[in-house]
């Protein structure tokens, strides 16, 4: 599959996820956990923020965890260098969700559109 198709076939799937997402962004900034929330897409195991869905109970493709930056840099996947650059590309949660895409391709940060 090609990176088009993988993110097509990703935002397909993670349409019914979207509201729910966004719930949880809201809720990470208003709780002052952090104003960074970052979801994880992933198919395998993850030892990473928290289980919002899985993919096994869900019947789809992707399990969600939601995260954020200071998770991303304590286990050095964002390297100190890099806080800035990545507070200066990310989008504002009332518009946007980020999420950190594992699959066939590799990691790479995405943002989707809130509904």
């Amino acid at each position: 599959m090609t990176k088009a198709e993988i993110l097509a076939q990703l935002e397909k799937e993670l349409a019914p996820l979207n509201q729910m997402m966004g719930q949880a962004a809201d809720t990470i900034v208003n709780e002052n956990v952090s104003n960074y929330p970052i979801f994880v897409v992933h198919k395998q195991e993850m030892n990473m923020g928290i289980p919002l869905v899985s993919h096994e109970e869900e019947n789809i493709s992707w399990s969600v965890n939601a995260s954020t930056l200071e998770e991303f840099v304590t286990k050095k996947i964002i390297s100190m260098d890099k806080i800035d650059d990545f507070k200066n590309v990310f989008k504002p949660i009332e518009n946007d969700l980020c999420l950190f895409v594992l699959s066939e391709l590799g990691a790479t940060f995405i943002f989707f559109a809130r509904k």
